[in-house]
């Protein structure tokens, strides 16, 4: 579903700026492989996000989606393929909205739009029951300015409008990081059952280990811009925080002591 071949990305080039953010990266992705992803600051992984998203140009190698070349299509090109959540919960919805509104414009990404009525009656009864799923009551306030949710009901909202459209590869960048505790947990417990339900591939930043043990099928670390470990299936099960921790110590140098306890908690 998704590869990347020896992907470069340098920023500042040239400047005493200069920061090598992605290093020859190499990923390959199976339809329904739920990943996530590991590293320190500086990793290279929320830039590996932004490059599959086109967000920025990469400098060299190439980018494949379900067979399809998209090394230089432009994000908004690239949108009908993805869904995306960011850490922010503010920046998947648009305040002044309804959320009603809201969800029809993630139901149409990618299609064709006309001048007819805004949200047909079929429409917003769709709409209803798939924000029932969510378990947060919305359905019952389908005409509430989105500005008007918590954090976390804009974030599971923003999970909902992400996949509304079953998009070939989910994108999560740390989108429970900027939560509650409780909040964060029933963020990433609806995000499991939403990849599980509709078979979704996805790749996930975050920078909880237990999270990032607990979570897909599969696991990768990365470092100074490269994947530097790529763990699945049963060998991943068996993990713990402390593996991750020794693996940290051993690709870096020790470097990561002053990251111990954000990578832990």
């Amino acid at each position: 579903m998704l590869e990347l071949k020896n992907v470069r990305k340098t920023f500042n080039r040239g400047t005493v700026n200069e920061k090598k953010a992605l290093n020859g990266v190499n990923l390959h992705l199976n339809p329904g492989d739920f990943v996530t992803i590991i590293g320190g600051n500086g990793a290279g992984k929320s830039t590996m996000l932004n490059m599959i998203a086109g967000v920025y140009p990469i400098d060299s190698g190439v980018i494949t989606l379900d067979g399809e070349n998209i090394s230089r299509k432009p994000e908004h090109k690239r949108a009908k393929y993805l869904g995306r959540v960011f850490q922010d919960p503010m920046r998947g919805t648009a305040t002044d909205m309804e959320i009603e509104e809201n969800m029809a414009l993630a139901y149409r990404r990618g299609k064709f739009r006309g001048l007819g009525w805004g949200i047909s009656k079929k429409e917003k009864e769709f709409f209803r029951e798939q924000i029932k799923v969510l378990g947060l009551g919305l359905e019952d306030r389908m005409t509430s300015k989105v500005g008007l949710l918590s954090g976390g009901q804009r974030q599971a909202l923003t999970l909902l409008m992400a996949t509304l459209q079953e998009p070939k590869l989910l994108l999560l960048d740390e989108h429970t990081a900027a939560l509650d505790p409780k909040t964060a947990k029933n963020v990433l417990e609806l995000t499991g059952e939403i990849v599980e339900s509709k078979k979704l591939t996805a790749l996930m930043v975050t920078h909880n280990m237990k999270d990032a043990i607990k979570m897909g099928n599969r696991l990768i670390m990365m470092h100074e811009g490269r994947v530097v470990y790529d763990v699945a299936g049963e060998e991943k099960k068996k993990l713990a925080v402390r593996d991750l921790l020794q693996k940290f110590e051993d690709v870096s140098g020790g470097e990561f002591a002053n990251d111990r306890m954000m990578l832990a908690d």
